[in-house]
């Protein structure tokens, strides 16, 4: 079997499959998890009363202090889930529920966002842009691979190959933002649903980790670079087999030289005798008679 049909099939593969992962890990709601411990802080409210009034009245009126999962579109509360005056929520396609998150929030007057919370919105729209860029760039490399797959042309497949390599770089690009934007939250001051103005009993008792979505979606860049490098071998294998392809139609070729002897001498015709030269030899060449 050659072996650009090989590596095509296997490209083909990990090109879906990066997509596939993508497109999860863009519509799912499971990036970040933060896990409160509501117990703890109830009994840490019950041992200080001096400050449980206000510790207890934020606990039943904000959402954060609830354990709660982050996408790029919504939050969502797999245990309890806040009451609707904290925040609305309804119920997500997966019997979960959601908030959606705000993308465009109304200026306040009283509480105008500082230039980190600014910054912070804008580069959570720039990596869902760049995430939406990625997708289509891999929607075009599907028609130029179908293309040159059809017509087993290695300049198509080359194309394709460097749509994916864009496609994963944006992709990436989505995840740098993603992490950026996660360091404005931990380290600026971006709103009191954040964690660097949470109240330390609040910190002390969230536990935030990476949740299976946000794992899906480096495995799915992974994968498109994975596809990109297989299709580059492809229109590289494509091309050799070509060249050899047609010098072994080269031997197949018989080669035409030009005739180099005299053409023969025109036929006299009718009414002058055609005269053919003849060998003269001394005497009789049939016997031993002479004249």
């Amino acid at each position: 079997m050659p072996c650009s049909a090989v590596t095509l099939s296997i490209a083909t593969i990990s090109a879906i499959i990066a997509s596939a992962l993508l497109a999860i890990a863009f519509s799912t709601d499971n990036w970040l998890l933060y896990d409160v411990k509501r117990s703890n802080i109830q009994a840490f409210a019950a041992k200080h009363p001096t400050d449980s009034e206000a510790l207890l009245t934020s606990m039943n009126t904000k959402y954060y202090y609830y354990t709660r999962t982050r996408g790029l579109f919504r939050v969502c509360y797999p245990k309890e889930r806040p009451p609707t005056s904290a925040v609305p929520t309804y119920l997500s396609p997966v019997e979960t529920h959601c908030s959606n998150v705000d993308y465009f929030p109304n200026s306040d007057e009283e509480k105008s966002p500082n230039d980190d919370a600014t910054s912070r919105l804008h580069l959570l729209r720039s990596c869902v842009a760049l995430l939406i860029i990625s997708f289509v760039t891999i929607f075009c490399a599907f028609w130029t691979g179908l293309s040159g797959c059809w017509k087993r042309s290695a300049g198509a497949i080359t194309a394709t190959a460097i749509l994916l390599l864009a496609a994963c770089l944006l992709a990436a690009g989505a995840m740098g933002l993603w992490h950026t934007v996660e360091f404005f939250e931990k380290e600026k001051v971006v709103g009191e649903d954040y964690y660097q103005q949470w109240n330390t009993v609040l910190k002390d008792n969230t536990k935030v980790s990476y949740d299976w979505s946000y794992v899906v979606a480096w495995t799915g860049v992974g994968t498109c670079l994975l596809a990109a490098i297989l299709l580059s071998g492809a229109a590289i294998c494509l091309k050799s087999e070509r060249e050899k392809e047609e010098q072994l139609n080269l031997q197949y070729l018989m080669p035409v030289y030009s005739q180099k002897q005299p053409p023969y001498p025109p036929y006299a015709g009718y009414p002058q005798p055609q005269i053919y030269p003849a060998p003269y030899y001394h005497g009789s060449q049939y016997g031993p008679y002479n004249y």
